[in-house]
């Protein structure tokens, strides 16, 4: 009897441990319906997905930066270009060397001409052309180099060479004003070494920049000239050109070489002049 009594009491405690409940909770996310064991079933393995976990809201991206449009170089960057301003407030007539190993001699600085309508000197008009031409060189990008920049100055013109010899210039330009008896004389002419050290370089920028000068001005382009009578041109070791922008000895020539638009003109004929020659 109590053996009989026990097995009835096991029965009725298995009958209740195995009902399904309503809603069970696992990890309070999953839940079992109505599942009903038979008291001899063998328990199966049964993975339980858990529900996803709550993703975090998205940040908004920033937009990406735009990458900037290569600058352009300007067209005369890395060029190196020297400028001599003719002349200066008082001439030297101490002697130097007229070329390297030359027994002849001439002035260190002359003093130049002078304007026949506005009596300006000559190396006040060379100055402001010079300080023109390198402004506007810088603004195309050329390194520029200034033999002088003030008119109270003592510097030979072969201590000038010598000064861009050292730099190493690709060009140097120098800047004059011409005079003649003939006071119909006018125009443009430039003047280059016509033996010795880079001649050739010379007389050939001398070409290009003569016809550009010409155009940019509406001024007569007198030509080329050979010449080994130059001390700064004979002592270049670089590419070196004087440039005789005009005629102060023709009145109205004399004019326009002391108008700020005209030499404004004549500024970018060389600039122009320089770009044709090295290609850029």
């Amino acid at each position: 009897m109590i053996r009989r009594a026990f097995v009835c009491l096991l029965a009725v405690a298995m009958a209740i441990g195995c009902a399904a409940a309503e809603v069970i909770e696992i990890q309070g996310t999953v839940a079992v319906e109505n599942v009903t064991l038979a008291p001899d079933a063998v328990a199966q393995d049964v993975t339980i997905e858990p529900t996803a976990t709550s993703m975090a809201t998205p940040q908004p991206t920033a937009e990406p930066t735009a990458t900037p449009e290569p600058t352009e170089a300007p067209r005369l960057y890395g060029l190196r270009i020297g400028i001599d301003p003719g002349h200066q407030a008082q001439a030297n007539y101490d002697k130097e060397p007229i070329a390297p190993g030359s027994s002849e001699t001439k002035a260190k600085v002359a003093s130049g001409t002078s304007g026949v309508r506005t009596g300006i000197s000559e190396y006040v008009t060379d100055l402001e052309i010079a300080l023109k031409l390198r402004d506007a060189l810088e603004a195309e990008g050329c390194t520029v180099y200034m033999t002088r920049e003030v008119n109270e100055i003592d510097i030979s013109n072969l201590e000038r060479a010598e000064m861009m010899n050292e730099l190493g210039v690709d060009l140097v330009l120098r800047i004059h004003c011409d005079g003649a008896t003939d006071k119909s004389a006018n125009g443009i002419g430039m003047f280059v070494r016509q033996t010795g050290e880079k001649q050739a370089e010379s007389e050939a920028a001398a070409k290009v920049l003569l016809e550009a000068m010409s155009e940019a001005t509406g001024a007569k382009a007198r030509g080329v000239f050979l010449r080994d009578t130059y001390t700064m041109n004979n002592w270049s070791v670089v590419p070196c050109i004087l440039v005789e922008c005009g005629f102060m000895t023709n009145p109205d020539e004399d004019e326009k070489l002391n108008d700020p638009a005209y030499q404004e003109l004549l500024a970018q004929g060389m600039v122009e002049g320089i770009a044709r020659y090295f290609e850029r």
